[in-house]
């Protein structure tokens, strides 16, 4: 409700009446201090940064950043070039959403350590082995995109030339291929060691990421 009553302020292209907004910015308030006191002595600590000047500009802002990968599955930190991007925005409070454009290329936010990234490339190779014989695997029974030059036989050709890539596919699932991260004060609110991940999983290939920014400035 919180956030809707912000949007109102953001979005009127109006001005609104100084009662009006004044009515709006005290709901606010009253409802973040409820929602405060409703944890208190729950053990739950509940911290916010509430500012009285929402005259903010509502704006939006895209950009694709592209990636080539080197190896069957490799994990590479994007969070240089997210926050260069929101940087570049000037967005104050909003969110930052990042998208792969691939089924087979992930988003994820973890820690980027070099043994962890080892952990990660076995544990999900072991739950989706790729010698398994998995049906998208079996080309002989696939057709191929309907602009296809050469039709179905000519896709299988070429599809022959790839390694098999089912369980790219599933772990891609596992992991997701989008996050969305909160904007406060010009800055993504991640933890210390979280980065954006983009994980390969059907490398080494050229990949698009899709970065949109959304907020007020």
């Amino acid at each position: 409700l919180v956030s809707f009553i912000k949007a109102i302020l953001i979005y009127v292209k109006q001005p609104l009446h100084r009662k009006m907004r004044a009515l709006l910015t005290t709901l606010i308030v009253a409802l973040q201090l409820t929602a405060s006191s409703a944890f208190s002595g729950s053990g739950l600590t509940i911290r916010g940064r509430f500012s009285s000047s929402l005259n903010l500009e509502f704006m939006t802002h895209y950009e694709e950043i592209s990636l080539d990968t080197d190896h069957a599955m490799s994990i590479f930190d994007i969070t240089p070039q997210i926050e260069a991007i929101v940087a570049k925005s000037g967005c104050k409070e909003g969110t930052v959403t990042v998208l792969s454009k691939h089924s087979t290329l992930s988003i994820s936010i973890n820690e980027m350590e070099g043994r962890l990234v080892d952990d990660i490339r076995q544990y999900f190779l072991n739950l989706a082995p790729p010698h398994l014989p998995y049906l998208h695997n079996d080309l002989d029974y696939r057709v191929g995109p309907p602009d296809w030059p050469g039709g179905d036989e000519a896709w299988r050709d070429f599809r022959r030339t790839q390694p098999g890539n089912t369980h790219s596919h599933l772990i891609a699932m596992m992991l997701g291929t989008s996050e969305s991260i909160p904007i406060s004060d010009g800055a993504m609110t991640k933890g210390k060691y979280q980065s954006i991940l983009a994980v390969d999983i059907d490398g080494p290939k050229g990949r698009g990421i899709c970065v949109q920014v959304t907020g007020g400035k």
